[in-house]
């Protein structure tokens, strides 16, 4: 996944500051025209304007999860693996944040668990530093258990979390850009880049 340097931004005027991204998700779910069901919205009581027709590709639920990648990115730019209940009902919309990074930290790896409508669940996220270099392929993982999650980078455990969502998620890669935060080389707008080997998910036993 790359963003080249024409590429127009996403939720042009509705999104707070200017971001553009290239991302794929593995599933897809919408509520009515009109709803506030579906797709982690960014905005409070943020309406459905336009129903999808639904898509269940991986949506797992417990288990051993990883991605091996390696992101180029600079100041401006960012990479994330995360895994998003699919919000069938607005409380199912708990995050697994497997690995984020942004270029201007990067070895800064966010970890953790985004609460959003679900109430049953605590923030808790946070930043774990690591003497790794993102351009190079890493291995992220978590290890997804009822009521606790063990976050992983090339296979050792950098982080825990007592609690944990209890519906299915779908998976979701991206890369990510923000043309206000200033960074050109040599005039040019630099293209950030995801490139992935692998996503696999082990069913917990």
């Amino acid at each position: 996944m790359s963003i080249p340097a024409d590429q127009g931004l996403w939720a042009e005027g509705v999104h707070e500051t200017p971001l553009r991204v290239s991302g794929i998700q593995s599933a897809n779910f919408s509520g009515p025209v009109g709803s506030t069901i579906g797709g982690q919205p960014f905005l409070s009581e943020q309406r459905v304007l336009e129903e999808q027709e639904e898509f269940w590709g991986c949506t797992p639920l417990y288990g051993d999860i990883e991605i091996r990648m390696r992101g180029t990115i600079t100041p401006r730019s960012m990479v994330a693996f995360w895994l998003s209940g699919i919000e069938t009902t607005p409380e199912q919309s708990g995050e697994i944040c497997v690995m984020e990074v942004f270029g201007s930290a990067p070895q800064a790896v966010g970890m953790g668990l985004h609460r959003f409508r679900d109430p049953r669940l605590t923030e808790e996220w946070a930043t774990v530093t690591l003497p790794i270099d993102v351009a190079q392929f890493h291995t992220y993982g978590v290890n997804w258990r009822p009521g606790s999650l063990a976050f992983t980078v090339d296979g050792e455990v950098v982080k825990r979390v007592g609690q944990a969502p209890d519906y299915p998620v779908q998976l979701e890669i991206a890369v990510f850009d923000f043309p206000d935060k200033a960074d050109l080389v040599e005039g040019r707008v630099p293209v950030p880049e995801l490139v992935v080997s692998h996503v696999r998910h082990r069913p917990s036993a």
